[in-house]
């Protein structure tokens, strides 16, 4: 296994951990790297998160959020004993791979991560315009349905004409608040 794996270098490969357990996973498998002198075999740990908006009682919040929830990605050159101070790091299951032999990721797999990840701010994509109608599935009009008289991109908000009383009451909702009809 080794062998063959050991010319091929520096590359990414994954593991798979209990899920919950990727923030200890990593820490642990630092601390192994460090203690076992295998800095010149096992380069990076890395936990692939993005970050996310999320609405939660009528609040907005940012939170990073991990893309693979029980996995971790290292960089290492796969020999016998790095392969073994991996593979006997608490809370990790094994190598994602056919046998025991763990299987690269891609570099166009990587590029791609590491583009998603990079996005500090989440961006709006939105598919309504003004004039359409959409359903509030979100907050103290959840349930109603009005017409968009008013967008702003830059804040991910919009101004929806909402029938009350017989007449119509503009409100500000998120994006995230409102779904095309």
């Amino acid at each position: 296994m080794a062998k063959q794996s050991a010319q091929q270098g520096r590359r990414w490969y994954v593991l798979h951990t209990y899920s919950g357990y990727e923030e200890n996973v990593a820490r642990n498998l630092k601390q192994r790297i460090e203690s076992m002198d295998m800095e010149d075999k096992i380069f990076d740990v890395l936990i692939p998160t993005e970050t996310k908006i999320k609405i939660k009682n009528g609040k907005r919040k940012t939170v990073k959020e991990k893309i693979f929830p029980g996995y971790v990605l290292v960089n290492m050159i796969v020999t016998d004993a790095s392969w073994y101070v991996v593979r006997n790091t608490p809370n990790v299951t094994g190598f994602v791979g056919s046998g025991t032999t763990p299987t690269p990721v891609s570099e166009d797999e990587i590029k791609a991560l590491s583009v998603r990840m990079g996005q500090e701010e989440p961006e709006f994509k939105i598919d309504i315009g003004e004039g359409d109608v959409v359903k509030i599935v979100d907050g103290p009009f959840k349930d109603y349905e009005g017409k968009i008289s008013e967008i702003d991109e830059a804040r991910g908000k919009a101004k929806v004409l909402v029938s009350m009383f017989g007449r119509e009451t503009p409100v500000e909702l998120d994006f995230l608040q409102i779904k095309k009809i």
